[in-house]
């Protein structure tokens, strides 16, 4: 199945409802994404974070991450859910990079401090000689045919590694390429985490089409080109300045306790969380995630 550029941005966009909570993107898509895969290598790495990215891929539903995993992509490195560890892990990543140059995916998970020459995030050791994530992200990003810098740690202002009190010097990928004359595309996928949706939707569009229409910081339009708060289920009682006093106020608009809706764009309002179940603004309010001043500039999260 051939899917046009156009097509395949339609369905990953598209609004889940009426495919059930167990489809997140549209069955033609998913399988648009196998029979198209080029199994490209994507060799993903871990900086300062949480994890938490990761933790978000492996929760994708519709593709399945055994389908993500076995027939779209071809994952061969990644420290998280790779059996392999130590310097065979790090001989096969380094063998992949050199055979494949030009032509793999970096994926780049976690900030990247530049204090100490990197010391602060020693990723590996070969030959009795550490690696330090910087020289990581540099080396293989030199290499790759374009990186996509997964969770806010990665992109624009290094997410709370990068927060005020930064003594690692933590940055983001686009800033160690801007320092370093690396010139290898970066697609920016932010989140604290990033919905699933997002990675594996970017991932299979970049197999099948090339890197997607990016906006000014560099988010693929397809999952952050929409106003969350001009798309809020609760924007009429903004409209009618019903606001609430508490989180436990079903009526009423979140922006009082610190709702950062109007500041963010994404489509987790239509494609919602953990499976379709519910979304932040449900049972919280939107702390601006997906955004450069993140969390500085988000913060305090909560008020009232």
């Amino acid at each position: 199945m051939s899917l046009s550029r156009r097509e395949f941005v339609k369905l990953c966009t598209a609004t889940v409802a009426g495919l059930g909570v167990s489809q997140m993107f549209h069955p033609a898509i998913v399988q648009a994404m196998k029979e198209g895969a080029k199994k490209t290598p994507v060799i993903w790495i871990q900086g300062q974070g949480c994890t938490g990215c990761s933790v978000s891929l492996l929760n994708t539903v519709h593709p399945s991450i055994k389908e993500v995993l076995l027939d779209i992509i071809s994952l061969e490195y990644h420290p998280t859910v790779m059996a392999s560890e130590g310097e065979m892990a790090l001989e096969h990543m380094y063998e992949i990079a050199n055979k494949f140059a030009g032509k793999f995916f970096l994926v780049v998970e976690g900030a990247i401090p530049r204090a100490a020459n990197g010391k602060y995030c020693i990723v590996g050791e070969m030959g009795d000689r550490e690696i330090t994530m910087l020289e990581l992200t540099e080396e293989l990003g030199k290499k790759a045919h374009a990186v996509l810098a997964v969770g806010a740690c990665a992109c624009f202002n290094a997410g709370i590694p990068g927060a005020a009190g930064n003594l690692t010097r933590a940055a983001s990928v686009q800033t160690i390429f801007n320092e370093k004359g690396i010139k290898t595309p970066v697609v920016n996928i932010p989140g604290c985490p990033p919905h699933p949706d997002w990675m594996v939707g970017t991932i299979a569009y970049a197999l099948a089409h090339g890197i997607p229409e990016l906006d000014e910081n560099g988010r693929p339009v397809m999952f952050y080109g929409e106003n969350i708060h001009e798309n809020c289920p609760y924007l009429k009682y903004a409209d009618e300045g019903t606001m609430c006093e508490t989180f436990t106020q079903k009526e009423g608009c979140r922006m009082e306790l610190g709702c950062k809706g109007p500041n963010a764009y994404a489509d987790c309002f239509k494609r919602r969380w953990n499976n379709g179940v519910n979304w932040c603004i449900e049972n919280a309010l939107c702390i601006g995630c997906v955004e450069p001043g993140f969390p500085d500039e988000m913060s305090p999260f909560y008020e009232g």
